[in-house]
């Protein structure tokens, strides 16, 4: 499949996911150490007092005041630490929004739905410009899903009728895979989203790309102009909306899908015999999802995808 593993969140990209990934290590390195601690005391009890080193009963302290204050204090010291610690991670990762959301990220089962201040929308796919810190708000369509690219940021709950928001900001060009992490129905393992972290310059020209309609004026072949014929006499201008052409929104916008990473949230790469493949049997790749299998025959496969494959 096309989407592969997640990223590691000890390879964090943005100070949000750096945030996270120190305060772990922070806290793996003094659980460490008191797991050193208890158990070199624990070896010395076993070594200093095993039977036949010293006959007879070991010497019992009762009431030892300064022993007793300083087990209490050293954990209580710990436990303190541990929550400026965490304290500081939750104000870095987590600032409280204090704007207009840039994004607003909406979770459907199963696939995400992209759409920005700008008017720009996309689907499974989310482009960001290095260097610049965005909010993102997070929704859900029907059911609890979970937004979360381990390497850009925190997980954040996406609950119907209760928006969430997280802030997230690339650090280096580059492509970024998250996932739901909250089990949302059967094909909850392939909603995967892609994040593409762009230079200022790129960004900036593929977000006024998304804004205008698909280049689809005069199809290149007679494939492609029975395709669109296709999509405006089938079901699929029921559920997709193409920029120009009309359509309900119901499902994902296909106004650029050509210029797409994936397909199905993630479940095939989006190349053309993946996108065939795709029409000609939408419940034999992705079992459950909403995508309705329209009994196309292979020429109307083929068209079909000539059409779709001018979306750019």
């Amino acid at each position: 499949m096309n989407a592969g593993p997640l990223g590691s969140t000890f390879d964090p990209h943005s100070p949000e996911a750096l945030a996270i990934s120190t305060l772990f290590g922070q806290t793996l390195v003094i659980c460490g150490i008191i797991g050193a601690v208890v158990a070199g005391l624990v070896g010395t009890c076993v070594v200093r007092f095993r039977e036949g080193k010293r006959p007879g009963e070991p010497v019992q302290n009762h009431g030892n005041r300064k022993l007793e204050i300083t087990w209490t204090l050293i954990p209580l010291a710990i436990v303190i630490g541990l929550f400026v610690l965490t304290a500081h991670a939750m104000a870095a990762s987590d600032p409280p929004a204090n704007r207009d959301p840039d994004i607003i990220v909406t979770g459907h089962q199963w696939w995400w739905e992209a759409r920005y201040a700008s008017g720009a929308v996309t689907a499974n796919e989310i482009h960001v410009p290095v260097g610049k810190d965005l909010l993102i708000r997070v929704e859900s369509a029907d059911v609890i899903h979970d937004f979360w690219v381990p390497q850009l940021g925190r997980k954040v709950d996406a609950i119907p009728g209760h928006p969430s928001s997280i802030w997230m900001q690339a650090d280096v060009a580059g492509t970024y895979l998250g996932a739901c992490a909250e089990f949302c129905g059967a094909e909850h393992a392939w909603m995967r989203i892609v994040v593409v972290a762009d230079s200022p310059t790129d960004f900036d020209a593929w977000d006024r790309h998304q804004r205008e309609p698909a280049e689809v004026g005069t199809p290149l072949t007679s494939e492609g102009v029975r395709g669109a014929t296709d999509f405006r006499t089938k079901t699929c201008i029921s559920c997709h909306t193409i920029q120009g052409v009309g359509g309900a929104r119901v499902a994902p916008d296909l106004t650029h899908l050509a210029q797409r990473k994936t397909l199905g949230a993630g479940v095939l790469a989006n190349d053309p015999a993946s996108l065939a493949r795709w029409l000609k049997d939408p419940q034999g790749v992705k079992p459950a999802s909403h995508m309705p299998d329209l009994n196309m025959d292979d020429g109307e496969v083929n068209d079909l995808t000539a059409y779709l494959g001018t979306l750019r």
